[in-house]
C-alpha cells in the first residue's frame, strides 16, 4: 500500500488523531506490512502449489504432506481474510522500540518482524500492562477497524514521556465503542480489546483444571476461545498432532455464534459440540426431573460396569470337541484363564476376539498330531458349533443400546447392577420403551458405548484379515508371473535380484492395497484430547462430567461459567463440585467486570437473581447506555420491534419466552428463542415476555436473569 492511500479513516469528529506527528510512524509501518503480506502470500501460494504436486501417497509421506497443505491452507485464508486488520495494535517500550501486536506473526523478505503473534511472550505487555505495572512500556494503542480501515483508535499512556507523546484525547474510544456496537449473528473475537484480567487467564498454563467463574458480560466466552487458541499455539502438549483441543458448548445455537472466532485467532482444528453431540443416540422423550436427577448420579454411570461383567462369566462346565484328529477338553479353569486374558480396560466387543484367541490356544495346545499344524487344527475348532455356542453365550456382542434399554425394562437387572436403589426408584425408572431415550440416557449410553466398544469391530476385523489374506494371494499370484517372465526373457542380474526382493513377506505385504481393506469411520469426538474446555459448566450433572473426563485422562480442563446462572441450582463452591466428579485441585479464576450489560439492565436483574441466591457474583458493570428498561403490555410487541428496526439498520434482536412468535421474523434480524437457548448469546435488543411464567423458584429466577442479562444497548419487559 503506498503512503498516500493510509489505512486511516478518521471521522471529522476525531480530526486531532490525524495529527501526522501521532500516525505517521503507523502509515509508514502499514506501507511495509502491505508490501510484505503481498509478498508473503505470493510465496505462500506458490509453496501450497508445490505441496499439492507432491507425489507421496501412501503412509507417513502421506500423512505429512497433507498436513503440510493443511497448515499452508489456514495460514493463506487467515491472512487473505484480515489484510492489515491483522494488526491489533503497537506498544510503545521504555527504549522507543515499538512493536506491532498482529493476530498471527509477519515479518518482511529481509527478516525484520513487522508483526508479533499476540500469542507470543514478546506480545503479553500489549494485554498485561495496567497503570499499577506498565511492563516497562511508555505507552499502548489499540486500533479499531471497520471495512478494512482504522475508524479510530485509543491510547494509554503509562508514563509522563508517553502522555507527551500520545493522543490520549478521549480515554477509552476505541474499547468502550468496541463493547457497545451493533451485534451480528457471529460473535465476534475482540483479541484487541482483552483486558488485563482476562488476558491472565488467557495465558495461564494447562496443567490440572482451570475454572473461569464469572456473572453475565465478563466476557466467560471471549476467555475461553481465546486460551483456546493460546494454549495451542503455546503449549507443546495440545498441538493437533499430539491429542488436540476438544470445546463444549451448551446448544447448538451458541456454537454457530461462536463458530468464527477460532478461526479469525488461526486456529481451525479444534472439535466442537455439545454434550448431546457425543453420542449418536438424540433425546426423543421427555421424563420427571426426578428420574432425570437419578440417572444423573454418578453411581449410575457406575452400574454400566457391573451390566457389562454379567456377560462376561466363564462357563462353569468343560467342553468336549470332538474332531477326526481327536478329542479334546477345555475345563472351567482353563475357561477362566482364556476370559482373564484380555489387557485391563479393553472394551468387552474388542477384547471377545482376544479371549477368543485364547481358548483356541488352549485347545491347539492339547493337540497331539502329526496330520496337521496348528494353524490347521485352529480352523476346525472355528467351526465347531458346540463350542461356539458356548462361547458365544458367555461373551456375547453387545450393542450399548441394548444394555441400557435393558436397565429400564428388566428390573431384576437395574436391582443387581445398581444395589443402591430404593425399591420404589427402580419403578420410576421402568419405561415400557426401551430405546425412548431422554437427555439424561445420553451419559449412560456414552459410558456403555466406551466400556463395550463397536460390535461390529470382531466382524471387521474378521473381513480385514480376510481381506489382507486375498490381497497377499493376489500380490503372490503377481510376483510369481514376474519371475517367470524374468526367466523366460533371461533377465540380466540385476532385474533378477529386484524381482527376488518381492518374494520377501515384508515386501509383501507392503504391496497390499490399503485401499481395498475394509475401514470404519473415525469417530472424531471420542477422544482422548490434551485439553477440554467446556463453557456453561454450572449446567453438568455428574454422569456428564464423567462423558468429559473418559475424553481427557490428563485431567487437563478449562472450564467455564457462573453458579448463580444453575438452572437447577449450585449448592457447592466449584472445588467442592469438581472435586466430587473426578477433578481435584481446581484452581478458580473470578471475573468480576461486567463489560457488556448495560448498568441500567443490571440495576434490574441483579435483584431477581438474589431473591433466590443472595451471595450470587453479580458483576459491576462498566458502561451505561443512557437507556432505561422499559415495561409495556405485550400486545406493543410488534410495534416495538418495528420501531427498534427502523431506528437502527444494523443490530440484532432477541424475542424470549413468546411462544407465538416462534415462525415471526422482522427482517431476519429478529429471533425467537427460549431462556435456555439464549444462554451464553448477546442482543442488542432484548425482549422479554411475561417472564414471571418462565417457572417458579431457582429455575425461574435463573432463567429470567439470563435472558434479561443478554442485552448489550436495550431490555424491554411486556407483560399479558
Amino acid at each position: 500500500m503506498p503512503l498516500d492511500t493510509s489505512p486511516f479513516a478518521l471521522s471529522d469528529a476525531l480530526a486531532a488523531k490525524n495529527d501526522p506527528t501521532l500516525i505517521d510512524t503507523d502509515r509508514a509501518h502499514f506501507a511495509a506490512t502491505a508490501t510484505s503480506l503481498e509478498h508473503t502470500i505470493a510465496e505462500l501460494e506458490q509453496t501450497l502449489a508445490e505441496a499439492k504436486k507432491g507425489g507421496a501417497r501412501y503412509g507417513t509421506a502421506a500423512l505429512e504432506r497433507d498436513q503440510e497443505v493443511h497448515r499452508l491452507t489456514a495460514r493463506l485464508r487467515a491472512l487473505r481474510r484480515f489484510d492489515l486488520d491483522l494488526c491489533l495494535g503497537r506498544i510503545v517500550h521504555a527504549d522507543a522500540a515499538i512493536t506491532y501486536i498482529g493476530r498471527l506473526g509477519l515479518a518482511d523478505p529481509d527478516g525484520r518482524r513487522l508483526l508479533v503473534d499476540w500469542r507470543s511472550p514478546a506480545a503479553e505487555p500489549f494485554f498485561a500492562a495496567t497503570h499499577a505495572q506498565p511492563y516497562g512500556l511508555v505507552s499502548r494503542r489499540r486500533y479499531r477497524w471497520a471495512a478494512g480501515r482504522i475508524v479510530d483508535y485509543w491510547d494509554e499512556a503509562f508514563t509522563e514521556e508517553g502522555l507527551t507523546h500520545t493522543a490520549a484525547l478521549d480515554d477509552q474510544s476505541a474499547f468502550i465503542a468496541t463493547l457497545g456496537g451493533s451485534r451480528t449473528e457471529r460473535m465476534r473475537d475482540v483479541l484487541g480489546t482483552i483486558q488485563a484480567d482476562q488476558d491472565a487467564i488467557v495465558r495461564a498454563g494447562s496443567r490440572g483444571a482451570l475454572v473461569v467463574d464469572g456473572g453475565p458480560g465478563t466476557g466467560k466466552t471471549v476467555v475461553a476461545l481465546h486460551r483456546t487458541a493460546y494454549l495451542l499455539y503455546a503449549d507443546p502438549r495440545l498441538g493437533h498432532r499430539r491429542g488436540g483441543v476438544l470445546f463444549v458448548g451448551p446448544h447448538q445455537p451458541y456454537l454457530a455464534y461462536v463458530g468464527d472466532v477460532l478461526p479469525s485467532l488461526g486456529e481451525e482444528g479444534v472439535q466442537t459440540c455439545t454434550i448431546r453431540d457425543l453420542v449418536p443416540e438424540k433425546a426423543v422423550a421427555e421424563e420427571d426431573e426426578q428420574v432425570a436427577a437419578l440417572k444423573g448420579d454418578v453411581r449410575m454411570v457406575a452400574a454400566i460396569e457391573p451390566a457389562v461383567a454379567l456377560y462376561e462369566e466363564p462357563p462353569t462346565e468343560p467342553v468336549l470337541v470332538e474332531t477326526p484328529w481327536g478329542d479334546v477338553r477345555i475345563t472351567a479353569a482353563e475357561w477362566a484363564e482364556a476370559f482373564d486374558s484380555p489387557d485391563p480396560g479393553t472394551p468387552h466387543n474388542l477384547a471377545r476376539d482376544d479371549v477368543w484367541d485364547e481358548v483356541l490356544t488352549i485347545l491347539a495346545d492339547k493337540l497331539d498330531s502329526d496330520e496337521l499344524t496348528a494353524d490347521d487344527f485352529r480352523k476346525v475348532l472355528e467351526r465347531h458349533r458346540g463350542l461356539r455356542d458356548t462361547f458365544d453365550r458367555a461373551w456375547p456382542l453387545i450393542e450399548h443400546t441394548d444394555l441400557v434399554g435393558d436397565l429400564w425394562t428388566v428390573p431384576a437387572y437395574l436391582r443387581r447392577c445398581a444395589p443402591w436403589l430404593e425399591p420404589d426408584q427402580v419403578q420410576a425408572l421402568r419405561r415400557p420403551d426401551p430405546e425412548a431415550w431422554t437427555y439424561a440416557d445420553l451419559p449412560l449410553l456414552d459410558a456403555a458405548r466406551l466400556r463395550l466398544g463397536d460390535p461390529e469391530a470382531s466382524r471387521r476385523r474378521r473381513r480385514t484379515h480376510a481381506a489382507e489374506a486375498r490381497e497377499r494371494a493376489r500380490m503372490a499370484e503377481v510376483i510369481d508371473d514376474l519371475r517367470t517372465t524374468a526367466r523366460e526373457s533371461g533377465a540380466d542380474e540385476f532385474g533378477e535380484g529386484l524381482v527376488s526382493m518381492l518374494v520377501h513377506d515384508d515386501l509383501r505385504t507392503a504391496l497390499v492395497d490399503d485401499a481395498a481393506l475394509p475401514s470404519a469411520d473415525v469417530d472424531l469426538l471420542a477422544g482422548p484430547f490434551a485439553h477440554v474446555v467446556v463453557d456453561e459448566a454450572q449446567e453438568l450433572t455428574d454422569a456428564e462430567w464423567q462423558m468429559l473426563l473418559r475424553r481427557c485422562p490428563s485431567r487437563s480442563m478449562t472450564i467455564v461459567g457462573d453458579r448463580a446462572q444453575a438452572r437447577h441450582g449450585f449448592a457447592e463452591s466449584w472445588t467442592e463440585r469438581l472435586e466430587r466428579v473426578g477433578l481435584p485441585g481446581a484452581i478458580v479464576a473470578p471475573l468480576t467486570v461486567n463489560y457488556r450489560t448495560p448498568a441500567e439492565v443490571m440495576a434490574e436483574a441483579e435483584p431477581v437473581i438474589r431473591a433466590v441466591l443472595p451471595e450470587a457474583n453479580v458483576p459491576t458493570s462498566i458502561r451505561e447506555s443512557g437507556i432505561p428498561v422499559l415495561h409495556s403490555p405485550a400486545a406493543e410487541r410488534d410495534a416495538i420491534l418495528g420501531g427498534w428496526l427502523a431506528e437502527h439498520a444494523d443490530g440484532t434482536a432477541v424475542v424470549i419466552g413468546d411462544r407465538s412468535f416462534a415462525d415471526r421474523r422482522f427482517d431476519g434480524r429478529v429471533r425467537s428463542l427460549t431462556p435456555e437457548l439464549a444462554k451464553g448469546l448477546e442482543f442488542d435488543l432484548v425482549v422479554l415476555v411475561d417472564p414471571e411464567l418462565f417457572g417458579e423458584g431457582v429455575t425461574g429466577a435463573v432463567d429470567r436473569y439470563v435472558a434479561m442479562t443478554r442485552a448489550t444497548q436495550r431490555l424491554v419487559v411486556l407483560t399479558s
